[in-house]
Formats: C-alpha cells, sequence, structure tokens
C-alpha cells in the first residue's frame, strides 16, 4: 500500500461529503473488475454501490472497453459548439428511440445536477417565451434530492435534506408532503390532495413539478405508489404547468422498468438521465424534452447553456455501448433476480428491534435504522466484511450491479446483516 499517496490524500484532497477538519479515512483502490474492487493492500471487495448506481454492467467491461478505445483511436473530443459527430448524434437517436413518446429533443451534458439544472432552465425559458415569465417556481414534494448545484439543491429537501445550511440563498419553491402510499400498497387518492391543492392555488406562478418518479434516492430512499406520478402528471396537464422528471438514479432499469415512469404509464414534458447512462465509464447526462417544450424555450432566441464537454466523444462512445448491453435485455431478467436475492437475503435485518425498515425494489434493497449509523466504525466493519458498501444518515443501502452472481448477492446482503447486526445497535 502506498502510505505517501494516503497521507497526501488525508492532507490535500476534498472527497465528497466530508469535511477537511475531520475526514474519513479512504481505501486506495489499484483495479476493479466484474463486481470486484481490488485495493491496494491486496483485499478484494464486493461492490454494492455500482460506483453510486452507475457501473450497472460491473467493471471493466470488453463491450465498453472496446467502444472506448475504438473511439480514442479517431478522438478523444471535440467541441460542440458549431460541430458534430457520429458518437453524439447516434446516442441522441438510440435515447430519442428508447425513452417515452413525445420525448424528441436531447441536450447532452456533463452531470446529473447540470441535466436538472438544463431541466429548470428550460421550463422556465419555456414560460419566459411564451410571454408569462411570472411562471418562475417550482413544485415538488418533500423528501427529494436533485443534486448539488443551485437549481437542483433548491429542489430538495429543505428541511431534512443536505443542503438546509443554503436555505438563505437558494431560491424558494413550493413543497408538498411527501407521499405516503408505499409501492406495492393500496392506493389512497388523497395522497395527492396536498399537491393538488398546492398546484391549484400557485399554478398561475409554478412553471414546472420535478419529482423522482417511483423511487425518491439519496433523500431516504422512499419507495411510493406509481399512482402518485400518474396523478401529478394528469394534475399538471390541468393546471398548464410542466412535468420534469429526475430518472439520473433510476433510469435504464434500476427499478425493474428500463424508466421509473413505466410504472405510472406517463410521459413527462422533461426527462433527466445521467449515473447508468454511460455503465459508469465517463461522466455525462442528458436533459430530453418535446417539440413543444423546445419550440416555446426558443421562441424568443437560443438556449443560453453549453458545456465546454458538451457531447465528448469517448462518453458518447460508452454510453452507445452501454445501451447495446441493455437492449440485448439480460437486465429484463437479472433485476428481478437480484430483487429475489436482496429481499431474501435482507431479510433477518426486520427482526432487529433498531432497524426501521427493510425494503426492496428492483435492484435497490434497503435497510432504514432508527438513528444515524456511525460512518467511519460501518465503513470499517463493510470493508472487513469484504464488500463495499458506502450508508447515509440511518441508511444501508446496497445498488449492486447488474451481472452480480447469486453467490456474490448472497455473499453481500449476509455481509450487511451481519455488519448492521453487530455495529448499529
Amino acid at each position: 500500500m502506498n502510505g505517501a499517496l494516503l497521507r497526501f490524500d488525508r492532507a490535500h484532497v476534498w472527497h465528497p461529503y466530508t469535511s477537511t477538519v475531520n475526514p474519513l479515512p479512504v481505501r486506495e483502490v489499484v483495479s476493479a473488475s466484474g463486481v470486484r474492487l481490488r485495493l491496494a493492500d491486496g483485499r478484494e471487495l464486493v461492490d454494492g454501490m455500482s460506483s453510486w448506481w452507475a457501473a450497472i454492467h460491473g467493471y471493466s467491461h470488453p463491450v465498453l472497453n472496446a467502444a472506448v478505445t475504438e473511439q480514442l483511436g479517431r478522438m478523444a473530443h471535440v467541441m460542440f459548439g458549431g460541430l458534430t459527430h457520429e458518437p453524439a448524434v447516434e446516442l441522441c437517436r438510440e435515447l430519442v428511440e428508447m425513452t417515452p413518446a413525445p420525448l424528441d429533443k436531447v441536450f447532452l451534458c456533463d452531470s446529473g445536477s447540470v441535466s436538472v439544472e438544463v431541466a429548470v432552465k428550460m421550463a422556465f425559458q419555456y414560460w419566459i417565451g411564451l410571454g408569462r415569465p411570472e411562471k418562475n417556481r417550482l413544485l415538488t414534494i418533500r423528501g427529494g434530492y436533485h443534486g448539488d448545484t443551485f437549481a437542483a439543491m433548491s429542489v430538495c429537501d429543505p428541511v431534512n435534506g443536505m443542503h438546509e445550511r443554503f436555505a438563505g440563498v437558494l431560491p424558494r419553491h413550493i413543497f408538498a408532503p411527501r407521499p405516503e402510499c408505499r409501492f406495492g400498497d393500496d392506493w389512497d387518492e388523497t395522497d395527492t390532495a396536498a399537491l393538488c391543492r398546492m398546484l391549484e392555488q400557485n399554478h398561475g406562478r409554478v412553471a414546472a413539478v420535478i419529482l423522482e418518479p417511483v423511487v425518491q434516492g439519496a433523500g431516504g430512499m422512499h419507495f411510493y405508489h406509481p399512482r402518485y406520478v400518474r396523478r401529478v402528471r394528469e394534475l399538471c396537464g390541468e393546471f398548464d404547468t410542466l412535468f420534469i422528471a429526475d430518472e439520473i438514479a433510476t433510469g435504464f432499469g434500476r427499478t425493474g422498468r428500463l424508466f421509473a415512469c413505466e410504472h405510472a404509464g406517463v410521459a413527462p414534458d422533461i426527462l433527466c438521465l445521467g449515473k447508468a447512462l454511460t455503465g459508469g465509464y465517463m461522466t455525462l447526462a442528458a436533459t430530453l424534452t418535446t417539440e413543444k417544450v423546445a419550440r416555446g424555450a426558443c421562441a424568443e432566441g437560443v438556449f443560453m447553456h453549453g458545456p465546454t464537454f458538451m457531447g465528448n466523444p469517448l462518453a458518447c462512445a460508452a454510453a452507445r455501448a452501454s445501451l447495446s448491453l441493455l437492449r440485448r435485455g439480460g437486465w429484463r431478467t437479472d433485476i428481478p433476480r437480484i430483487e429475489a436475492g436482496l429481499r431474501n437475503g435482507l431479510a433477518p435485518c426486520r427482526e432487529l428491534a433498531y432497524v426501521y425498515d427493510v425494503r426492496v425494489l428492483g435492484a435497490i434493497g434497503v435497510v432504514e435504522l432508527r438513528q444515524p449509523v456511525r460512518m467511519a466504525e460501518i465503513q470499517d466493519a463493510f470493508v472487513a466484511a469484504g464488500v463495499w458498501v458506502r450508508p447515509f444518515g440511518r441508511l444501508v443501502y446496497v445498488m449492486p450491479p447488474y451481472v452480480m452472481s447469486d453467490q456474490d448477492l448472497d455473499f453481500l446482503t449476509g455481509a450487511v446483516v451481519r455488519v448492521v447486526t453487530e455495529h448499529c445497535r
């Protein structure tokens, strides 16, 4: 193990969601293959996180490797302003074909947070183009997470989210209660009553409703009823408001459908995609919208957004390869298999008094505790158990790569049960 490297890291490298005053320990990864991360000390960890939900095909996949290598031999990057190239055009063609109609305009961007920024700007500029600039607020539900940039932070949960200390500088939007009806439970029409009332009272100034359909990710791993999403789509039509679906975490099969909106049988006006788009190889995201929204947003001029690395050829090539693997359809059997393994494997946690809930949907497994985890302790325990799991708050959760075998899945869930039993009392 390179001790000097780790010392420099601790002294100078600022990792996500950490403090430089008292940084959490990090481990040096030297290689990754399949579902395993190899550490500098020789240990191998079964990855339960898909590198924050992105590496759905596992690591060092030959199809993805070949696509990036081939593209690298032609060009690594070229600006997208005034120029175009085959990887970007064909990727956009594939995204239009696989997403719900009438989404047919694709704006490529850097990351999931930027995808949300683009979606918000599209919505605001749409209403400006239609001569209604007063529609400049967003309506969302509590418990959501949409990213760490400013427009994205402004629609994350304002009280229990990660960004409450920025409340004084963020735009103030409108928050409805979190849905109560769980995924798989009986539907109660009153679940959308508060949101309906807020939209009825404020639709004259609401540009769009934005939410994560069916699964709220980093805001609490909450799974809610698809009928809620369907009703939101209906209400947006009734009150002349756009509907933005943030599928950065749920897109590309994670919930058992290619897109979570399919559980509700609806299509949004604007769709945000990211994370698994490139199979975890490169940072890339996309914001899709309709001809109607695009025309409105451009009614008075151009759309003023243009990331430097927009449409990066390497990232687009990786994304096309990832989508080709999805089109082969293996995920349609892998996700139910993983879901069953997670249900069975995590079930013993239900018997623990300090566990509040255990829930599973698709390739997402969550153990919600009654108290927050002791992060440094539990991270050490997971590494000692031979798995990579990154809890937060009261949540110990896993989102394994779709290619994980039943044997590795049993190993992963067994480690979760042991660590929760021994270190979360």
